[in-house]
């Protein structure tokens, strides 16, 4: 990390809120969690009086499972953005140039500076045109947080191979690729995937996630992470959620359904964007977007400011929850 830099970089603005009376739309959380995840946690908390193996095979091998790659390219984090950090602080230096996609997940470009590295901005739907030669590492956001469109397969594998044939390391950050069918690029030479597993199963709070590496990228990440990164619970309740294809398949047709008929539903006030993902970005036009917020607050609804996110004006995000809780946000945001 650059001493240089680190008192000029700001922290970034984040969705979600704390207040139990809020009904919250301001992060993309699973309102469920997988049956039976109580019971394990339980049980790992007995098991917390000693450090966790550091070798975590069992977390590596259901993280192979679930994303479709072997054991020994899973690396072990608390989260995703642990798995981002780690990346990008071994595979950047000071005065590297690094393509960074706009808008999109405000702590990319945060991490880049922190190495004293320059972030370059790209349009995040048109990151795939452009030529990876001579940037240390390209970021991938799939789908794009805050827009929620999904790369092409194809296009995106090309793009990888592109960048691996010019020695430039593709990060994709993998958030919400669980909530979609689309297959993970884990596994792939010259890419490095971050899972996150706290919002497909609905436990931010755990801090438990992954990155996966081939070669003598994974050897780095390796080598570089702390031990005893991930405490056992949430190794525990993330080796067991990602086995839980039920709640899965479950969850996906609920939040395409819903996501459909939210969409439908709020076209008649907003611009909505397409998407994939387990939220929603809408384009309030010429209403100002902080007076938006600040109104479903006083009934107590918090919706995403998304003017944080470079190159949006006049937007706000809304996650995907429960129907009914769908149905709460749709009448706060026409009264609003």
């Amino acid at each position: 990390m650059d001493r240089d830099t680190i008192n000029t970089v700001e922290r970034v603005p984040h969705g979600s809120s704390d207040d139990p009376d809020v009904l919250d739309f301001s992060a993309n959380i699973n309102p469920r969690i997988p049956p039976g995840v109580e019971a394990v946690y339980r049980d790992a908390l007995k098991l917390s009086g000693t450090y966790p193996s550091d070798d975590y095979p069992e977390y590596r091998a259901a993280a192979a499972d679930y994303v479709g790659c072997t054991p020994e390219e899973v690396v072990p984090t608390p989260g995703g953005l642990a798995a981002i950090r780690l990346t990008i602080e071994t595979s950047v230096s000071a005065d590297d140039s690094v393509l960074v996609p706009f808008p999109s997940f405000g702590e990319y470009h945060r991490e880049v500076r922190l190495q004293g590295a320059t972030p370059e901005f790209v349009s995040h739907d048109s990151i795939l045109e452009t030529d990876p030669t001579d940037y240390a590492l390209v970021i991938i956001c799939n789908p794009n947080n805050p827009t929620g469109d999904v790369y092409d397969a194809d296009e995106l594998r090309r793009y990888a191979d592109r960048c691996r044939d010019v020695g430039t390391l593709l990060l994709i950050d993998e958030a919400f690729l669980g909530f979609t069918e689309q297959e993970s690029m884990a596994g792939r030479s010259g890419v490095v995937v971050a899972r996150s597993l706290t919002k497909l199963f609905g436990l931010p709070g755990l801090r438990a996630g992954f990155a996966v590496a081939t070669g003598s990228v994974k050897n780095r990440l390796e080598i570089a992470r702390r031990p005893w990164t991930v405490g056992t619970p949430a190794t525990a309740v993330g080796t067991y959620s990602m086995g839980r294809t039920e709640f899965i398949t479950e969850t996906r047709e609920r939040i395409q359904h819903e996501r459909s008929r939210m969409r439908e539903m709020l076209a008649g006030s907003f611009d909505v964007y397409p998407s994939d993902a387990p939220f929603l970005l809408l384009d309030v036009g010429g209403r100002d977007p902080n007076e938006i917020v600040r109104a479903a607050r006083k009934q107590g609804v918090a919706v995403r400011d998304a003017t944080t996110f470079r190159g949006l004006d006049s937007h706000i995000r809304v996650a995907v929850r429960l129907p009914d809780e769908n149905d709460r946000l749709v009448d706060v945001l026409d009264d609003v």
